[in-house]
């Protein structure tokens, strides 16, 4: 896939506010969302958006209007499956079209730079269904979407990198060193919440929970981060792990408390002690 520049977005203008409900989405606002020109504000607009009328309205936009026919017919016939289970299976059409692509960086470029923040979700998880891309690779594409300005997309792209991450842990904790110490905080943040022992929706890694002083190598740099996301991901990972390791959790947090007397991190253990109390 088309290397693609990182965190070189401009921030999501605050013109309206967006709906609490799939209700109150106004039609004018649904209208944008589903035609991709729009991004999303809430979850709510995320749940209310057709997701075979926008990913034909990307494919269009990416000249490829064949394809858009295709693909609509084929997520439309997915309307019985579960919201996310049929966002994925469109991103896994998305990896098989591209990769048949004889110049797919066009086609890439615009999912990418998208207004809309689910065809660039679409994107993220297109790259963790690519099963021809090394650990490395996948790391490097996936940067841009966990740098993105879209928490959903943010979310898509460690979900998306969590399996690829489990298959070879100790490589995995060794390469996402370096994003501890990036300068964008959604990816010092991807690297904590993609390596979660138990993780939110997502399939628990069991290496971790029996052993989770190997994932210090990722959390000790970020005990006093300066982003409050960071920090409140850090300390959910310390949860966690708490569920199975309450003694190294424990340990943890008295030593951070000594070495790092900021009241970043003395936030940070007690939101981390929560079920150990």
């Amino acid at each position: 896939m088309l290397e693609l520049a990182v965190g070189g977005q401009k921030p999501l203008a605050a013109t309206r506010t967006g709906a609490s409900s799939r209700d109150a989405v106004p039609p004018k606002v649904l209208r944008a969302l589903n035609d991709g020109l729009e991004e999303t504000r809430t979850l709510a607009e995320w749940l209310a958006i057709d997701q075979p009328t926008l990913l034909h309205a990307a494919l269009v936009a990416a000249r490829l209007p064949d394809d858009a026919k295709r693909l609509r017919v084929a997520a439309e016939g997915r309307a019985d499956l579960r919201f996310t289970d049929r966002l994925k299976a469109s991103a896994n059409d998305l990896r098989a079209l591209v990769q048949g692509l004889r110049t797919p960086d066009a086609t890439v470029r615009s999912f990418a730079t998208s207004p809309s923040d689910m065809v660039r979700g679409w994107l993220a998880y297109a790259i963790g269904y690519d099963e021809t891309l090394s650990l490395v690779d996948r790391l490097e594409l996936s940067e841009r979407f966990a740098a993105d300005r879209s928490m959903a997309v943010r979310e898509c792209a460690w979900d998306a990198l969590r399996p690829h991450l489990v298959r070879d842990l100790p490589t995995a904790l060794d390469l996402l060193r370096d994003w501890t110490v990036h300068r964008h905080y959604g990816v010092r943040r991807c690297a904590i919440e993609a390596t979660r022992p138990r993780g939110v929706w997502c399939k628990h890694i069991e290496e971790l929970k029996r052993d989770p002083a190997p994932g210090l190598s990722l959390l000790e740099p970020l005990r006093s981060d300066e982003s409050l996301y960071v920090r409140r991901s850090v300390a959910n990972w310390l949860n966690d792990a708490s569920k199975d390791r309450a003694d190294w959790v424990r340990q943890v947090c008295d030593r951070w408390e000594r070495e790092s007397p900021t009241a970043e991190t003395r936030w940070l253990v007690e939101h981390a002690r929560r079920s150990l109390a």
